[in-house]
């Protein structure tokens, strides 16, 4: 195993190449969670900071965990060529559309039907193993069920959809998407 402070260029090249990544978030006491990315969302912005374009999902696992307590890992398989696993330890942050620097971060990013929020992460900590016991696939294409599933939706009923899904974790968490319930309190 390979270890390190920062994402070497050898390293941010093998990130750049991946079509697949999982997240992994957990809060202090309730379920662990990971999650499959795709679809172009992930950015290394320098060699200790990643970021990636959530979208909209049926729960907002990673947000609520975040906000608890910043940790998050990325990992990184090679399905094809040499074999490697790489995974990013750091502690993440998260930008809102309503947030100030929502445009400056959304602009590195394809714009994608369904786009909920961006995760920035300080990364800590790069590990890499050999990966041998991963199997060879081969990439057929990307699915765009889940961007064809938002532009159906539309934005309202979307936004109906985050607020009865998104707004709160499986564990109960708040995930810091704004809930419509709570905008009316105290009026």
């Amino acid at each position: 195993m390979n270890k390190s402070t920062t994402i070497s260029p050898r390293f941010r090249r093998f990130i750049e190449a991946q079509e697949l990544f999982f997240v992994a978030t957990a809060p202090a006491s309730g379920r662990v969670n990971v999650s499959p990315k795709g679809l172009n969302t992930l950015r290394v912005i320098d060699d200790k900071t990643v970021a990636y374009l959530d979208l909209t999902g049926s729960g907002n696992e990673t947000a609520a965990h975040v906000m608890e307590n910043g940790r998050i890992t990325f990992m990184f398989c090679a399905f094809s060529g040499q074999p490697m696993i790489l995974r990013l330890y750091g502690e993440a942050r998260i930008v809102l559309p309503r947030d100030d620097d929502w445009l400056e971060w959304l602009s590195r990013f394809p714009l994608l039907e369904g786009t909920r929020q961006v995760f920035i992460a300080d990364i800590q900590y790069v590990a890499s193993s050999c990966g041998f016991g991963i199997p060879i696939y081969e990439l057929v294409e990307p699915r765009s069920t889940l961007i064809d599933w938002a532009h159906k939706k539309g934005s309202e009923k979307l936004e109906q959809y985050r607020q009865q899904m998104n707004v709160r974790s499986i564990d109960g968490l708040p995930t810091g998407y704004p809930s419509k319930a709570s905008e009316g309190a105290g009026d």
